[in-house]
């Protein structure tokens, strides 16, 4: 049913505009396109239709708006039409012409035209013809706009249509669809439209009933001139039509999985806290790990390394928290206290670029007090490696720019640096339908005791975070639990943990488990954009899924319910939401614990998330074949469920409250529904009598073959239906659904645009254009679709901000595309590309809706009542719309559904069988919408319902009978597999491939013993008969599965791979004729589980079988073989076409084959064979002895497709011929492409050849790689930096440079040639390496900025604040503060850095050697030869090294027959040796081998201490050189610098070992990993790897030249055997060879320093650039060090350490080589460091006097070097300073061992006292100055101190005043020195400590003298410690106070009491003889008078 308007037009406009209409009807809103400059009349001329699902009622409205409209204002309305449609429901079809009205409901002058038809289901108005709207006039400009089917309704059952499909249309080309385009396979011209559309009538579609179609347009342009632009632009239909279905079989997730974590923590620095001894706890999940402690000390330096080995899922490996902690004074006793901590989750570190975090910052936080800041940073490397990844380790040469700190954060681009803490808060508020968790016995008994029914589980919700876990309470006996509880979180934000896992748990005292998890991930609810917002979610309903819920004690599925794997069934739903509020850590009322916290919350009304609408889901089962037979014999049937509804055995009931919805709200909710759809009785009848049917009646299956059964059908479909209820969020779905489509719609035109390219078709921009043209337009139209029901109930706020985010997301990927569309050329579309891989992403990111509404559909098999095999499909696939882009992918079609078995037995074999393979319609749509529900099936069938008697109209059928069926046959094509999977013992297989159609099957012949079949054979499947509509099955016919099996005599066939493919159908009307038919070959990948196992080509054809019968088919004319008897081969039209080739083979020799069935390989010989022809080599008589062959070349000719892409592989076997006649195989290869050894002609006219002027290559000195230019241009591959010397003039300039350069400075003098040596070369050629890296670095960066300006600047209607997309303004902003600085380090360093002297460099490699020259194979390639099955491991491209048993050296060249004279005729052509002439003899040669071993780096620790003692061994053949005495104690890194010659003879023996070992004192050594080097392949290369080419020929020094030869002599070697004219060597210093003339130096100095005449430096400057040579050229190795990977056998695929070193060779037929270079590590200089303290200043006081209150210290200091904290000293103590001013006049001395190139100090200590030998330490040279104060009875007081880095420190003070708190806090901008070379410094430092804020303070200044002498000067003037002698240093002049009362009380008194008091104790004494004279005066009185009175 459909009303359709046609809008003709609109007149008497005023004024002149844009015009645009819009039409209402029911709520639904189309609008028209818009006219531009219209002045009185707007021709719209555009049909709009609205599909109805009930009958349209004659009072309702159509309402129609004119607007002017406006890009920037709102449109402003003209007038409104609005129209009772009662006579058109009567009539069916009117035309209308009338005014408008404006809003005050006056008539206004403008006038509309309209013709509008309504046609109902039962047809009863008058029924219209097709072409009643086609008699439209063309447009103006008389080409026919048209638009096909629109963007992503390309499906052929499609019911509804689309707003605004117009004629004269929009001008933007919506191809899609069945559109005109679909006829245009990809880029063909016109001519070619599909099947029988020719000629020249424009190309009518498939003409359908209007009704289900929309209206159908012409076209006939020719596909150039159909674009836009003038560029072609291809599209294509979409997927249904595709003849590859991809089909996943087997769960991928909830494998284990090996992952290794390695954790270097370098050093901590800002750590908070006075004088600490920090250790490092570095924790991954369960497992701690912890550094050693380091005293005393704020900055401590560990270079300690971890590794974590896990063997878990992805995603438990990723959830896994890691967790840095820092802990001051741990020991045995006590666990020290916390000073900080950082986390983050292994995911976040492994979707880093290269999965890894090198050399950052992590910032520590207090978890226990939130408002603290940042307690210090630890300086980490993090990397995590999954099997197969190969990190590339930064180059450890420099570690400069990461002293700055907040640049090098440890956080993922696009986190800011300073994060803040917030509050997650999780509301859970109450779960649905949990499944019984208690057996039935217990509720038994409990009803018995307890007298009521309870519900049988006790869930409570627990919710992990950050690893931090927070649970809800116990609600006991509650299938619907009700909590409201919030459990809140407090962590940085944004957190680096991606993602909340929300768990409900049945609380059990024995058996407490998980119901089921849900994992949230943070970056789906949140947006981190400048318009993003914080994570939120909900209130919303999330669904869980888990394992089956009948209830067993031990349920073999518990992992589901844990969230490993797939789940099975439907567990729970859970109502919660999520909130994140960021803190204000300053105010006061904060709780600063981030203790995980629990809260009650208010309760949610019942409708905020959404109205309870009634469901409907409807499902058929067309077909249910290839049912494993190991359930064949039981009646089997098909359960589907949604959520619990429709589960009969182990549901639970209904949630209630949808059952009081359906009581209570019934009636008025069908009120409701009656008033909006105006429905008639009988739809309206009572629901009560739909009960659900959900599973189908059991049926016994009938057998197919021998391993699959079917079930009978035939033309019964069985039905199954389920009504059930759920809140209304359809809208998120169908977003979800638009996104998920056009995602759909570009994967498939980019693996379309893939295909072309790999197989070289024509135009593959042409397509990617379309893709993009394609992605433009449906990103609007999503803009326009997505944009409504705004206000519909149940509406979050994750709604609301998803849906703008999308829409902002879609609008720009939409103008991103257009401009990238613009931009496609030829020679650009691989780069574009990828580009457009990123939107795919992002699409399939966007579109996974993170808040759930309708829970998914489950299918389940059951067999004998057990659940057997299943199917889960979401159910936003299936939903139903009236809008075609929002409709489920698979709603309303039929597809093939595969069953697979559940959780963990679906892994490896066992998940390989196809448990049930259905076809199955399925439709899921709200129940009013409900009259579609059968719209989408295949035509002719009859509803067969439940008869129950009234109302029977509106009841769903149980069965469908068809009526109509179309008889077929299938002509399945097998032509070959290729690259299948070794399924025997012999390492080969003997497939056959079963063909399953339908519910037939049939079988190919076996081929034994081989990887690649050619089977070559046509099946065909007589009366295969298929149910529907002709055209429907024309269109969409059934998918095809291939099954490959090798056949074993005994026991049943083993399964190889599975395939899976559409054929191409022919009606019986349709012409058996080009282009669709015959069909062509196609490949088909070939899976087995989830790994790829070969390719089939194979091609597949339909055809109908009219009245006629099968005589009218096309006729089968195959070469009917004799010998093949009844097998029909693949007929002419379909099987390539074959041409002669020459196939040329040269065999070299056999190398390292194993036994075969414990016998050695004594005569072995190789077999070729290629499509059944091939040779022979010569036997090798003694493989012990010499394991070449004698004869090189030998050829066969053979037929092999035109098409490479179709050429057979060729197959290379080794057979060992023993005794008797008798062969085995020892093992084979296939080579499966041979296009590399096509050979091809020279092209004689490129100019390197015929060439007749000379061509002048100028070596410019290039300037010192100072400028970027010259780095930028070196790629990756070459960068090797040509440096020849510099001018004599420029040296000039230079020293007059230094002159003039003034400063304080000590000029470094410039190290002369004695000091360098040969790791002076090494660590420049580092230095170097890392500088290109950079540079190429920042180039690519620069290139991506260019372009993405490049693509704003063409997009720039985007509006300003919209463009940029995710993050890129905070990157640029860092990126200027980044180059600000190096602008600014460089400047300063040009100021500051002598120009570096010249030294030569190498190159170092970061890799292999040989992956920088292609593995050596220019012209002997390695084939590894394979015996024994192949594992089943998950990564099938990891080869199983096991298997390999040998290899294969040689080579193959095949060319077309004739070959052309020209080769032939060339002079001393050897017609034995074909087209190898320039190959060696292959005699055995005895080689001098020499192995440099530089360093290793990163070893997997091999000890508990987590440390290894490496040393290494060399293995060569039967010589092996163990250098276990000079093993390297405790090292991962360790430095071996030594070389080893071995004696060698190739090819007896070639394959070189290097294995690093770890020493062990008791017990076997263990290998720590090894590398292996095939040293022949090196040898007979042209890029000539015996001795590596240096930069410099000098014949003395450190750059001495090592090869026996001279450049002349290797280069007039090398133009002999390229037959090449020269070297001829000119005056001048000219050298030409062929037709290029080097120039180039000719003196060189000799050790005398007398300069001679040479040629070698010409010969040098010809060898290193060899490539440019014309013909022969190529790249010769240079001078080098590679550095490569160890391997452990046990680990396979990760990486062990790495290793550098060079090898070597040297022939023992030419001259002894000179002895090897010295690269012994060097040794560390021996330098004693005096450090005087003269003074101290401002010391803070710290103790108060006992008798006076007054503020002193007893001040001292204590210094020592860091990392020899035990060697410390103090001076002696300045007791009572009252000023803080202290005088020591006091030295220490500091002797240590120092490496000056890198830096570092050299310690050697034992670990501990049980240590066997010391380990060597190397750490930074830092002195440690302390300023105390001293107690006699507690623990000295700590006051300050300074850590000065000797390499760089700031200058010190001249004067105390001058010295500040900024030389610490502002280091980086202060000049520095290094006491290297200023050798002695005097001046002032600050002593800083924190405060109770954690700010620096000033706690006192030291006055010292740095003193540097080299351990011969120290010898010379010895010095004594402190003041002793020799040169002792006067006393300090103390004042008195600082003498201590026991050492002199009577001065202390005299000082103490006396200066202060002495007025006091004068006055006291005073008084006191007053006192005494008075008392004395009183004493005598009485004696006095009496004596007086008595006159004595």
């Amino acid at each position: 049913m459909a009303l359709v308007v046609n809008l003709k037009t609109v007149t008497e406009l005023r004024g002149k505009g844009d015009r645009i209409a819009k039409m209402t009807f029911r709520g639904l809103s189309f609008f028209s396109r818009v006219l531009e400059n219209c002045e009185d009349e707007a021709r719209f001329e555009q049909v709009f239709r609205w599909p109805i699902g009930s009958q349209v009622d004659g009072n309702e409205m159509l309402e129609i708006q004119v607007f002017n409209y406006s890009k920037v204002f709102t449109n402003r309305l003209i007038g409104t039409f609005r129209m009772v449609l009662q006579k058109v429901v009567e009539e069916g079809h009117l035309e209308v012409s009338d005014t408008l009205t404006d809003d005050n409901n006056t008539a206004i002058r403008t006038s509309i035209s309209i013709e509008i038809k309504y046609q109902t289901m039962d047809g009863s108005v008058k029924v219209w013809s097709d072409g009643e709207f086609l008699d439209i006039p063309d447009d103006c400009d008389g080409t026919f706009q048209f638009e096909t089917d629109s963007l992503l309704s390309g499906h052929s059952q499609s019911s509804g249509t689309l707003p605004g499909r117009s004629f004269h249309g929009i001008p933007t080309f919506r191809k899609a669809g069945k559109g005109v385009f679909s006829a245009m396979k990809l880029g063909k011209v016109r001519s070619s439209k599909e099947d029988h559309k020719k000629g020249d009538d424009p190309a009518i579609l498939d003409a359908e009933d209007l009704d289900r179609k929309a209206i159908r347009l012409v076209g006939g342009l020719d596909p150039d001139a159909i674009s836009l632009a003038s560029v072609t632009a291809v599209t294509t239909n979409v997927s249904n039509k595709r003849s590859k279905p991809d089909i996943k079989m087997e769960p991928s997730s909830g494998r284990p999985v090996d992952y290794q974590i390695s954790v270097t923590v370098i050093e901590a620095r800002q750590l908070i806290g006075l004088n600490m001894d920090p250790v490092v706890c570095v924790e991954i999940g369960e497992e701690k790990k912890y550094t050693s402690m380091k005293e005393s000390t704020n900055c401590p330096y560990y270079n300690e390394y971890f590794v974590f080995d896990f063997h878990v899922p992805p995603d438990v490996m990723f959830d896994k928290i890691l967790k840095i902690s820092v802990i001051h004074s741990k020991n045995l006793l006590r666990s020290g206290t916390l000073v900080g901590t950082f986390k983050l989750d292994v995911g976040t570190v492994y979707s880093q670029p290269e999965h890894q975090f090198h050399h950052k910052w992590a910032m520590l936080s207090d978890p226990n007090d939130i408002t603290a800041g940042c307690k210090g940073y630890v300086k980490c490397d993090i990397a995590v490696v999954g099997k197969g990844d190969n990190i590339k380790t930064p180059h450890k040469a420099s570690e400069t720019e990461e002293d700055d700190i907040e640049g090098n954060l440890l956080l993922p681009e696009g986190v800011p640096s300073e994060r803040q803490w917030a509050r997650f808060y999780v509301k859970i508020y109450r779960a649905e339908g949990l499944p019984k968790m208690n057996t039935s016995i217990m509720a038994n008994v409990k009803k018995a005791f307890i007298g009521e029914n309870r519900d049988l589980v006790d869930p409570y919700v627990l919710v992990q975070f950050a690893g931090q876990k927070g649970k809800t309470s116990v609600q006991k006996s509650s299938y619907e639990p009700i909590w409201n509880e919030q459990i809140v979180f407090t962590e940085m934000f944004p957190p680096l943990c991606r993602r909340l896992k929300v768990q409900i748990r049945d609380s059990d005292k024995v058996n407490d488990v998980a119901i089921g998890t849900h994992f949230i991930d943070l970056r789906k609810i949140a947006n981190d954009g400048d318009k993003g917002f914080l994570p939120t979610m909900g209130p919303a309903w999330v669904n869980m899924y888990g394992s089956t819920r009948n209830y067993t004690l031990m349920d073999e599925h518990q992992d589901l319910n844990e969230g490993l794997g797939e789940g099975v069934s439907f567990r729970a739903r859970l109502l919660i939401s999520i909130t994140v509020e960021i803190l204000d850590t300053t105010s006061a009322d904060i709780m600063s614990s981030t203790e995980v916290q629990m809260e009650p919350v208010s309760n949610i009304s019942e409708s905020a998330t959404g109205r309870i609408e009634e469901f409907f889901l409807f499902g058929t089962f067309l077909e249910a074949t290839m049912i494993d037979r190991k359930i064949g014999d039981k009646p089997t049937s098909f359960e589907v469920t949604i959520g619990n509804y429709g589960n009969q055995i182990d549901g639970v009931s209904k949630p209630t409250s949808a059952k009081k919805k359906k009581e209570g709200g019934g009636e008025s909710e069908e009120e409701e529904a009656e008033l909006i759809h105006n429905s008639s009785d009988e739809e309206a009848e009572d629901d009560g009598d739909l009960t659900s049917v959900p599973s189908t009646p059991p049926m016994k299956p009938v057998i197919t073959d021998r391993n699959y059964f079917h079930l009978p059908y035939f033309e019964k479909k069985p039905c199954i239906y389920i009504k059930s209820w759920w809140q209304d969020q359809r809208r998120r779905l169908y977003n979800s659904n638009i996104m998920d489509k056009i995602a759909d719609k570009l994967e498939e035109g980019l693996n379309d645009v893939q295909e072309i390219i790999k197989t070289e078709k024509a135009y593959p921009e042409r397509r990617l254009r379309g893709v993009l043209e394609e992605l433009s337009t449906s990103c609007s139209r999503f803009v326009t679709l997505a944009n409504k029901d705004q206000n519909q109930a149940g509406r979050t706020k994750l709604d609301r901000e998803r849906l703008k985010s999308c829409m902002r997301e879609m609008e720009s990927m939409g103008q991103q595309a257009k401009t990238i569309r613009s931009q496609v050329k030829r020679n650009t579309v691989r780069d574009k590309l990828k580009l457009v891989f990123n939107f795919l992403q992002r699409l399939r990111f966007l579109a996974d809706e993170p808040q759930h509404s309708i829970p998914d559909v489950f299918i389940w098999m059951i067999s004998n009542n057990k659940r057997i095999a299943y199917a889960r499909i979401p159910s936003k696939d299936i939903l139903y719309s009236i809008v075609d882009e929002e409709m489920g992918k698979d709603c309303g079609k039929v597809k093939a559904v595969f069953l697979r078995l559940p959780g963990k037995k679906g892994f490896g074999p066992a998940g390989w069988t196809v448990q049930a393979k259905l076809e199955m319609y399925l439709w899921l749509g709200l129940n009013k919408q409900r009259k579609d529900f059968l719209s989408g099936l295949p035509c002719g069938f009859e509803e067969n319902k439940a008869a129950k008697g009234i109302g029977i109209q509106a009841v769903p059928p149980i069965c469908l009978v068809y009526n109509m069926k179309q008889v077929f046959q299938l002509r399945a094509h097998m032509y070959q597999a290729r690259s299948l999977f070794a399924a025997d013992n012999s390492g080969l297989s003997d497939p056959f491939a079963r063909v399953f159609f339908s519910t037939h099957s049939q079988v190919t012949e076996v081929l034994s013993e081989t990887l690649c079949p050619t089977w070559d054979q046509l099946l065909v499947f007589d009366n295969v008969e298929l149910y529907g509509e002709a055209s429907e099955l024309r269109d969409d016919p059934p998918i095809i599965v291939i099954e490959l099996y090798d056949q074993d005599n005994v026991g049943k066939a083993e399964f190889i791979g599975r395939t899976f493919a559409k054929p191409l159908t022919k009606m019986v009307d349709e012409h058996y004729g080009p282009p669709r038919f015959p069909p062509q070959l196609e490949y088909y990948q070939i899976y087995r589980g989830n790994c790829t196992a070969g390719d089939l080509l194979a091609a597949f054809e339909l055809l109908q079988i009219g009245p006629a019968g099968q005589a009218a088919l096309p006729s089968i004319d195959g070469p009917t073989d004799s010998d093949r008897g009844p097998i029909l081969p693949v007929p002419l039209g379909i099987r390539p076409v074959l041409s002669r080739y020459r196939i040329e083979v040269l065999f070299w020799g056999l190398r390292d084959l194993k036994r075969v069935n414990l016998a050695q390989v004594d005569k072995p010989r190789v077999d070729i064979e290629c499509a059944g022809k091939g040779v022979q080599s010569a036997l090798i008589q003694n493989y012990k002895k010499n394991p070449n062959f004698s004869t090189l070349v030998k050829w066969f000719e053979v037929d092999l497709p035109e098409n490479e892409l179709l050429h057979p592989p060729l197959n290379i076997r080794v057979v060992d011929c023993r005794a008797f006649g008798r062969y085995t195989l020892v093992g084979s290869h296939a080579v499966t492409s041979l296009r590399k050894f096509l050979y091809s002609l020279p092209d004689k006219t490129v100019n390197n050849w015929a060439h007749t002027g000379d061509i002048v290559v100028n070596m410019d000195p290039e300037p010192n790689i100072k400028k970027i230019d010259t780095v930028v241009k070196l790629d990756t591959t070459n960068d090797a930096v040509v440096n020849v010397d510099l001018t004599e003039d420029e040296k000039e300039k230079e020293k007059k440079k230094k002159k003039k350069k003034k400063g304080d400075e000590v000029e470094e003098e410039e190290p002369d040639e004695s000091m360098l040596d040969w790791w002076s070369k090494y660590f420049t050629s580092i230095d170097t390496m890392m500088e290109n890296l950079r540079a190429q670095e920042a180039a690519l960066a620069e290139a991506e900025e260019r372009e993405d300006l490049e693509i704003a600047a063409e997009s720039a209607e985007i509006k300003a604040d919209d463009f940029p997309m995710k993050g890129t303004k905070p990157k640029e902003k860092s990126k200027d503060k980044k180059s600000s600085k190096d602008k600014k380090k460089n400047q300063d360093g040009t100021e500051k850095r002598s120009p570096k002297p010249k030294v030569e460099e190498l190159m170092v490699y970061n890799k292999e050697l040989e992956s920088e020259f292609d593995n050596f194979e220019d012209w002997l390639h390695t084939f590894n030869l394979y015996r024994g099955k192949a594992g089943d491991d998950d990564d099938h491209h990891v080869v199983d090294d096991d298997r390999i048993v040998g290899r294969f050296k040689g080579s193959l060249c095949m060319y077309k027959l004739p070959l052309s004279d020209e080769v032939t005729r060339e002079a001393g052509f050897d017609p034995n040796m074909g087209m190898f002439q320039s190959v060696p003899h292959n005699d055995p040669i005895s080689v001098l081998i020499r192995i440099y071993i530089i360093r290793a780096t990163d070893l997997h620790p091999a000890d508990i201490n987590g440390k290894a003692d490496p040393y290494i061994v060399i293995r060569l053949g039967k010589s092996e050189i163990r250098d276990k005495e000079n093993y390297i104690s405790k090292q991962l890194n360790p430095v071996f610098g030594k070389s080893f010659d071995i004696e060698a003879t190739f090819p007896m023996e070639s394959m070189l070992t290097v294995a690093v070992y770890d020493w062990d004192l008791v017990g076997t050594d263990d290998l720590i990993g090894e590398t292996k080097i095939d040293l022949e392949n090196r040898y007979y290369s042209k890029h000539r790897a015996t001795c590596g080419i240096a930069s410099n020929y000098s014949v003395h020094g450190y750059n001495v030249w090592r090869d026996p030869q001279k450049p002349t002599q290797i280069l007039a070697k090398l133009c002999k055997e390229g037959k090449l004219d020269g070297p001829h060597y000119g005056p001048g210093g000219r050298v030409k060879v062929a037709n290029r003339i080097f120039l180039g130096p000719t003196e060189i100095e000799d050790e005398s320093g007398l300069k001679k005449q040479t040629e070698e430096h010409l010969a040098l400057t010809v060898l290193r650039c060899w490539e440019e040579i014309p013909r022969v050229g190529c790249k010769l190795v240079p001078e080098h060090v590679e550095t490569r990977p160890l391997l452990n056998p046990d680990k396979p695929g990760i990486e062990q350490g790495r290793i550098e070193m060079w090898v070597d060779m040297f022939p023992m037929h030419v001259p002894a080589p000179g002895p090897a270079i010295d690269i012994s590590p060097r040794k560390p200089k021996r330098y004693e460091l005096r450090v005087i303290i003269w003074n101290t200043d401002e010391v803070i006081l710290e103790d108060d006097d006992y008798f006076t209150g007054e503020k002193s210290s007893d001040i001292f200091v204590r210094g020592w070097l860091k990392g020899q904290q035990e060697d410390k000293q103090d001076t002696d103590v300045h007791y009572h300073s009252l000023t803080g001013e202290g005088n020591f006049n006091w030295r220490f001395v500091f002797p240590f061992d120092y490496l000056m190139a890198e830096e570092k100090i050299v310690i050697s200590k034992k670990e501990s006292m049980f240590s066997w030998d010391e380990t060597e330490y190397k750490i930074p040279a830092r002195l440690t100055l302390q300023v105390w104060d001293a107690d006699h009875f507690s623990a000295d007081d700590f006051l300050g101190a300074i850590e000065l880095d000797l390499n760089k420190f700031p200058r010190g003070a001249k004067t105390a005043k001058q010295c500040s708190l900024n030389m610490v806090l502002k280091e980086q901008e202060l000049p520095t020195i290094s006491i290297f070379k200023q050798k002695r410094v005097k001046g002032w430092w600050p002593f800083v400590a924190r405060d109770e804020n954690d700010e620096f303070e000033l706690t006192g200044k030291v006055e010292a003298e740095l003193h540097l002498l080299t351990a011969e000067e120290a010898e010379k003037s010895p010095v004594g410690l402190g003041r002793s002698d020799p040169e002792p240093l006067e006393k300090p002049n103390r004042p008195d106070t600082s003498l201590m009362w026991f050492m002199n009380p009577l001065k202390s008194i005299r000082y103490f009491i006396w200066h202060k008091y002495r007025w006091l104790i004068l006055k006291a004494l005073a008084l006191l003889l007053l006192l005494l004279l008075v008392g004395l005066f009183l004493y005598s009185i009485p004696g006095y008078l009496v004596k007086k009175l008595l006159g004595a």
